[in-house]
């Protein structure tokens, strides 16, 4: 028998063709009069049990046991966790296979279509060929809503046109500790700030209208005070996942704006966090997600869980499921890698209605649950319209429109920490430039985690520009320009340009108790300032690191986060193109023992404070 892999690759063989005939076209395949024009109370009462809960159900492409199991256990929805990608990774490609997916939805007796969710969290950034944009580090220092909001409808066009239609972002923690590997996922330390970034950036997703063609469900992460867990000693240092051991008002002082905000926004969703608050998960916990959110503050969405979040709910797997849906979680994201015997979308399943049947987990419960996941869905137009794809927008992927705008990110993002003797801006009249350290050529490098793969990678992981490119590009043509990875080459230059930082993580695996440089970095540093040539460092990095020593042998010093594909904005500020405006969203420790340090501490004497950030 053929695996459900090798099943889905043939049945994509087959279909792909005709699905981009049919996908051109204004009219559905398949119209359901069913559920078309019914209220979503009227759908409700008509569902089954395992209607109901399939609606409730959300599992990993990569891990669809049969493709079948699509219609046959009524998915409410599908994702490509990091990585999780057609074997041929380009946009066509995604938008046939998100098609085939939605044509086995529309063989179910209601026909109901899936919501497709993908972690697009600085732009479609698992697809290659892609405009990749700063990570949200780098757009806090932009403080600049009206430009995340261009890039988020940028963002949004670029994945719609892929054929997705839900998006797992923002992410608007507050993040209280450098040392935690999302760091770069918050806009910052500021709630404020936090607040008026995230709200942006859902306004730009979801466009004036969830039904346009070109609009997106915004998924506001992670509720609630994922930035917050204390950092503990030896094996337990991990702070993701962790636990938050702060009070009920500083909980709704510096972590619940953001979301009251992006509510404000129209919100669709809302994830849950993996970390605890004071000891209790958040999975699980029915003080926040029901009797705050959907109570106190009205939420009318639907909270999704995160990746096998519900797992984490202290008791057996039946004991999570209960827990968690009657706390307040509507749907479960259920990746199911049997390799890892982790549990599967079909254990789920049989073990949530179980659960149901047996009166843990009322009706009334499910009911709103599912009126919850359809009117979303009713609102983004997908109960009269599977197939509401417009194959125009795949040109608009990576298109010199959107890199230029995703520059002008770049541009307005960088910090400049020092500027010894008017170093900068750098001549492009220069008679020879050398461009050195492991960031100076490295696409893989400039866009960090969540990059094509989930962990990001270095090298040309996809088209770009690189700050060697970038400055190439930029001087004139009398201008040599040298990479010099090493920076040997210094010497008789009339200025090097090292670019240096971290290596790309996302969660978990960037959780680091050190953020010195690196070895490797602080070698190129020392050859260059032995050649006595006037040195500019560029620190690539999702966060602050120790720079104190390097700071003081640079002429010049810019923070440029993990500015994505479009390297050349950097080259912009170096050469004068752009005058840096980008301003700290986050406190810069002085120190190890600093951490962690926050505008408003009692002891405060920062390297570089909130706000931070020179000019010419």
């Amino acid at each position: 028998m053929l695996s459900g892999n090798v099943k889905a690759i043939l049945l994509f063989t087959v279909l792909s063709g005709m699905l981009i005939v049919a996908c051109n076209t204004t009219e559905p395949v398949v119209k359901h009069d069913i559920i078309k024009g019914k209220t979503i109370s009227s759908i409700v009462e008509s569902m089954t049990l395992a209607e109901k809960v399939g609606q409730m159900t959300q599992a990993d492409r990569r891990y669809l046991i049969d493709i079948d199991d699509i219609k046959d256990y009524y998915l409410g929805s599908i994702l490509s966790g990091g990585g999780s990608t057609p074997e041929v990774n380009e946009p066509a490609a995604w938008a046939n296979m998100v098609d085939i997916y939605q044509s086995k939805a529309a063989e179910t007796r209601l026909g109901i279509p899936l919501m497709y969710g993908i972690d697009a969290v600085h732009g479609h950034n698992n697809v290659i060929g892609a405009t990749i944009v700063p990570h949200n580090i780098g757009l806090g220092a932009t403080a600049n809503a009206e430009l995340v909001r261009q890039l988020a409808q940028l963002t949004a066009r670029e994945v719609r046109a892929t054929g997705i239609n839900w998006t797992f972002a923002p992410c608007v923690a507050n993040s209280r500790d450098e040392r935690w590997g999302r760091a770069y996922e918050s806009f910052g330390e500021d709630p404020q700030l936090i607040s008026e970034l995230g709200a942006a950036q859902v306004s730009g997703f979801q466009g004036s209208s969830l039904d346009a063609a070109d609009a997106i469900a915004a998924c506001t992460k992670h509720y609630i005070g994922d930035g917050a867990p204390t950092w503990l000693t030896g094996e337990e240092g991990l702070i993701d996942r962790g636990d938050a051991m702060i009070d009920e008002v500083t909980l709704r002082a510096l972590h619940l704006p953001q979301y009251i905000a992006a509510m404000e926004a129209g919100t669709a969703t809302i994830m849950a966090s993996y970390n605890s608050w004071n000891g209790e998960k958040l999975h699980g916990h029915k003080y926040l997600m029901t009797d705050i959110l959907k109570d106190e503050l009205g939420f009318q969405g639907f909270i999704v869980s995160d990746w096998k979040g519900i797992d984490g709910i202290p008791g057996d797997y039946k004991s999570d499921i209960i827990q968690s849906i009657n706390a307040g979680i509507d749907m479960v994201m259920v990746p199911g890698d049997v390799t890892k015997n982790g549990y599967t979308y079909r254990e789920f399943i049989e073990t949530f209605k179980e659960a149901i049947n047996e009166g843990s987990i009322p009706m009334s419960r499910i009911d709103d649950a599912v009126s919850r996941i359809l009117t979303v869905k009713k609102d983004m137009g997908l109960l009269d319209n599977a197939f509401r794809n417009d194959r125009s927008l795949l040109a608009s992927v990576g298109s010199d429109e959107h890199r230029a705008l995703a520059r002008q990110a770049v541009k307005e993002s960088v910090v400049m920490l020092k500027n010894s003797e008017s170093t900068l801006p750098l001549s492009k009249n220069a008679t020879r430039i050398v461009v050195a350290g492991r960031g100076a050529d490295n696409v893989g490098m400039q866009c960090g985690g969540w990059s094509i793969s989930w962990q990001g990678s270095h090298g040309d992981i996809t088209p770009g520009t690189t700050i060697f490119e970038g400055v190439q590009e930029l001087v004139s043509e009398n201008t040599e320009v040298q990479l010099s990875i090493d920076g040997t080459a210094s010497s008789g230059a009339d200025a090097v340009i090292v670019v240096i930082g971290e290596d790309p993580y996302a969660e978990m695996v960037g959780d680091r108790e050190n953020l010195n440089l690196s070895e490797a970095d602080i070698a190129v540093l020392n050859t260059v300032k032995s050649s006595g040539v006037p040195m500019v460092v560029v620190l690539l990095s999702g966060r602050p690191m120790i720079i104190n020593e390097v700071l003081n042998d640079a002429d010049g010093f810019l923070a440029a986060w993990l500015p994505g594909t479009e390297g050349g904005g950097i080259v912009d500020v170096i050469f004068g193109e752009h005058n840096p405006s980008g301003k700290l969203s986050v406190t810069w420790p002085a120190s190890m023992e600093q951490i962690p340090i926050n505008s408003g501490d009692s002891e405060y004497e920062p390297l570089f404070p909130l706000g931070f950030g020179l000019n010419y």
